[in-house]
């Protein structure tokens, strides 16, 4: 694919940040438009949107350079090259969580409540961030003989170049597109708050889980020389959402 939408010999445009940019405009006007519907003053939930946004980057940023510390030992400043790849989900969603949480908390926000508003623009958020990753060509796939595959010939390109590929940027793209549109059609449904949040990160997990084995990256530290880390936070959110669901529901039910 092509790595850079537009060059001048003062600047270019790269279509990862583009897409990262589109991904959170989109997911942003999404939430303020949900908190619109649901009588709640869009402002709060805009400067929320701020920390969480500003939270993810800085953690996705910090866990992969902590999973992949051998890329940034010789050039240390690659590490503020964020428009180039190289974040990853887990990290983002752990610090932007407890940032979120922390706002929440001491502005008296509903926390549940809040965070099954922002679930959907979440999951619209990543669908346009992924596509941006299959330009710039990062989280690549392993190579296949399937109709589908993708073969990258961009010298820019952070994949494999020449190799027919899985594209497994555009399965995560549809899988989180999937996600948007089922907890869209879920939310006028839902019987208690924290459902929407919690099904977002089971299906987001759950796909994550499935799409690493198609997976053709360096995968950084492994756990017990196999599994990517990524992979070992997956299967444990699978775990905790669902027992957090029935948690919840069973307080619900309670009360």
């Amino acid at each position: 694919m092509h790595p850079i939408i537009f060059e001048t010999p003062y600047f270019s445009i790269k279509a990862y940040g583009l897409f990262v940019a589109m991904g959170f405009l989109a997911g942003l006007g999404f939430a303020l438009r949900e908190a619109r519907q649901q009588g709640l003053d869009p402002q709060p939930i805009l400067d929320l949107a701020f920390y969480i946004i500003l939270a993810a980057i800085i953690g996705a940023r910090l866990f992969y350079v902590l999973t992949n510390p051998d890329s940034y030992l010789h050039n240390p400043l690659d590490i503020l090259k964020v428009w180039q790849g190289g974040l990853t989900f887990f990290g983002g969603f752990i610090l932007s969580f407890i940032a979120g949480v922390v706002y929440m908390r001491r502005h008296r926000m509903a926390v549940w409540k809040t965070f099954d508003l922002f679930a959907p623009a979440l999951a619209l958020g990543d669908f346009f961030g992924r596509v941006g990753c299959f330009f710039a060509g990062c989280c690549y796939g392993r190579e296949c003989s399937y109709p589908w595959a993708v073969t990258f010939t961009d010298p820019q390109s952070l994949a494999r170049i020449g190799a027919a590929l899985h594209p497994t940027q555009l399965y995560s793209s549809l899988a989180s597109l999937a996600t948007f549109l089922l907890l869209w059609a879920w939310s006028s449904r839902k019987t208690f708050d924290g459902q929407l949040a919690l099904l977002w990160i089971f299906f987001y997990s759950f796909f994550r889980l499935i799409i690493e084995y198609f997976r053709g990256d360096p995968r950084g530290c492994l756990v017990l020389g196999t599994f990517a880390v990524s992979q070992v936070l997956a299967a444990v959110l699978v775990v905790v959402s669902l027992i957090m669901l029935v948690v919840l529901k069973n307080k619900n039910h309670s009360s």
